[in-house]
């Protein structure tokens, strides 16, 4: 689960080219005996990874299949099913389907579908969710997966209470560019962050100094202070990424 149940998979345009070579009609609803066989066949893969069961995703799975993993890891056949191990002692988990659609174009499949992931890792209970983008392709020995793209779903990291003498620390004006600013102030216990020309949002504290907007998990505000501690700026972090904003004014 989390890197450990789930293996890893295209890119979305790889996964595109691929559709856009596979289709041969106008795309349909899956009439339901396709919708059926291809949601067992996912559930069946989908039981199969704690077990570590490769023999189920080499029945499935189709020898040129391009995978790509929510950690965006590209992978043939080979690859993914050398992953498929047992769990290690300690770690117990399952992988329930939620969401699926499929949509037919001709004899090419292609499945929507929200995995409901539950890992018992050590005694701690965690629940993820993975969106699943799976193309299927009608052989003559029956449908084989033949690109799969997983997105992590993302959600907003616990937040912590800071004082009011704690926040004010960070109530100022910060500069990207001459017309480029952002403001933070204090509304009770609250910090409020508006940039220049776009709306006013709350900022959540995740721990000292890194801070996020509900709703962004990607992204952060990692603080910056000087050697007396003062702080001097923050860094708008995304997928590890920096742009830097200095502080004009406390």
């Amino acid at each position: 689960m989390q890197g450990s149940i789930r293996p890893r998979p295209l890119s979305l345009a790889i996964v595109v080219a691929a559709l856009a070579s596979c289709a041969t009609g106008p795309a349909v609803r899956a009439p339901g005996n396709t919708q059926a066989v291809l949601r067992a066949r996912t559930q069946e893969m989908l039981d199969a990874i704690a077990a570590g069961n490769a023999a189920v995703w080499d029945r499935y799975v189709d020898p040129q299949i391009v995978y790509v993993s929510e950690a965006g890891d590209v992978e043939g056949k080979a690859q993914l099913l050398a992953e498929l191990k047992p769990l290690p002692a300690g770690i117990s988990g399952k992988i329930e389907i939620g969401r699926f659609e499929v949509r037919q174009h001709g004899d090419t499949a292609v499945v929507l579908h929200l995995d409901e992931e539950y890992e018992d890792y050590f005694g701690h209970a965690i629940h993820a969710q993975y969106l699943n983008t799976a193309t299927w392709r009608l052989r003559p020995d029956g449908w084989k997966l033949i690109g799969m793209q997983v997105l992590a779903t993302l959600i907003d990291p616990p937040a912590i209470a800071l004082s009011a003498a704690q926040l004010d620390e960070y109530v100022g004006t910060y500069q990207l560019t001459d017309a480029i600013g952002y403001t933070i102030r204090r509304d009770g216990d609250r910090l409020i962050g508006e940039r220049t020309g776009r709306p006013a949002q709350e900022l959540r504290v995740e721990a000292r100094d890194v801070m996020f907007v509900p709703g962004q998990p990607r992204s952060r505000k990692v603080f910056q202070r000087d050697a007396q501690g003062r702080i001097t700026g923050f860094a708008d972090r995304r997928e590890g990424r920096d742009v830097v904003w200095t502080r004009r004014s406390p």
